[in-house]
């Protein structure tokens, strides 16, 4: 009788939990929502120039803190998830991220600003590898490459929509630098409560404080899978850095494009085609992904180069979709092959290495550029950092093409 009424009361108190399908969906919601909130400042920083008065060299620190941050967590908490659990991880996560976001809302200088970006930082690192570790364990049996699917898609699809809705914000919106960290920061706490109704998807075991050290450990039979990855992963985030950090100063600089629409319709358009390309491409073997992912990247260099060249808008729109097509297949075929590679205890720690990988890909060739950018001005950076883009791609594709025939 006693074990029976206590079983009644632990179910009486116990809080209700989503199923494993709305928690899975719930998952892939907060990706986005973090994906988005990473790309918002990216149309802003013309604004904070222009109110603030920094150098296009700032502008990229201002964005290299961020994802300095980022790195280093991923190599201090990347594993965490996988041995406290997935919801302690995510929620501290959420509250960092909230943090962050009422950081950017008081901004009043460009310091401010870096110590919102570092803050969002630590979040953005914290979250993205658990929230990858906890789709793959919520990813239903009917489908098992869905997780792999949403973890390519959701996070270029959040930069292209945080980038776009910045954009729309403050062209039309009022409060232009605040209105959209206040709709943001609404998401974080519908984040927070669902993270607190998802079940716990990992198991506690021991070892979590040994996992804080820093390290990139890649079980052995998973390096080769992993290395094969390593030149598309570095071409596409390279890419994916250009157009965050620089992309609607060099429009406005090459182009005269002021408008903060199109300012954030530059990196919209290379992360709206990533993230059509990934869900049409689902079903396509990710040889052949791989191949559309360099040959875009090559591609959409050349045209984008010959766009700066001729000053032609026309040619370098074009340039940036079939980039984002590019860029799209890579991040489709990474992840998917992450996804089915990895045991459930390695999960967190692959998914870490894979993202410390991108995020330096994505950092350093921007913050060159932005030094670089106060000696040889803005068109001619980025005339040099698009040819390189594009010498990646074709990097990419050799390199897959050996890897075939070996």
């Amino acid at each position: 009788m006693t074990v029976l009424a206590e079983a009644a009361g632990a179910r009486t108190t116990a809080p209700a939990r989503l199923s494993r399908n709305a928690a899975f969906t719930a998952i892939a919601a907060i990706l986005v929502t973090f994906a988005a909130a990473a790309a918002v400042p990216s149309p802003l920083y013309v604004v904070y120039q222009h109110l603030w008065g920094f150098s296009p060299a700032m502008l990229t620190v201002v964005f290299a803190v961020y994802v300095v941050a980022l790195i280093a967590t991923l190599l201090t908490l990347g594993a965490l998830s996988d041995y406290v659990g997935r919801r302690p991880v995510l929620a501290g996560a959420i509250l960092l991220e909230a943090v962050a976001l009422a950081l950017f809302l008081s901004a009043g200088n460009v310091t401010v600003l870096l110590v919102a970006r570092i803050v969002q930082g630590v979040a953005t690192g914290a979250a993205l590898s658990t929230l990858g570790a906890a789709l793959i364990d919520l990813n239903p049996a009917h489908a098992p490459g869905r997780a792999g699917l949403i973890s390519g898609i959701a996070p270029v699809a959040g930069l292209g929509l945080g980038a776009f809705g910045c954009g729309v914000l403050v062209e039309w919106a009022p409060f232009p630098t605040h209105l959209v960290y206040a709709l943001l920061l609404v998401g974080m706490v519908v984040a927070g409560l669902a993270v607190a109704w998802m079940p716990e998807t990992a198991e506690r075991r021991p070892g979590a404080a040994a996992s804080l050290k820093w390290r990139l450990g890649v079980p052995a039979r998973l390096r080769g899978d992993l290395f094969a990855l390593i030149p598309i992963i570095v071409a596409s985030w390279a890419l994916g850095g250009l157009y965050l950090s620089l992309g609607p100063s060099v429009a406005a600089a090459t182009f005269g494009i002021t408008d903060h629409l199109v300012g954030g319709l530059v990196v919209a358009l290379v992360c709206g085609a990533g993230a059509v390309t990934s869900f049409l491409m689902r079903k396509v073997a990710t040889p052949r992904v791989l191949t559309v992912a360099g040959s875009g990247l090559l591609a959409g260099g050349v045209l984008g180069v010959t766009g700066l060249l001729v000053e032609s808008l026309t040619l370098a729109t074009v340039g940036s979709i079939v980039s984002g097509i590019g860029f799209g297949a890579a991040a489709l075929a990474s992840f998917s092959t992450l996804a089915r590679i990895a045991e459930p205890h390695e999960r967190g720690e692959l998914l870490a290495v894979a993202l410390t990988i991108s995020y330096a890909a994505f950092s350093i060739p921007a913050v060159i550029a932005g030094q670089a950018a106060n000696h040889l001005g803005l068109h001619t950076t980025a005339l040099w950092y698009a040819g390189i883009v594009s010498a990646l791609g074709l990097v990419a594709l050799i390199a897959q093409r050996a890897r075939r025939t070996a």
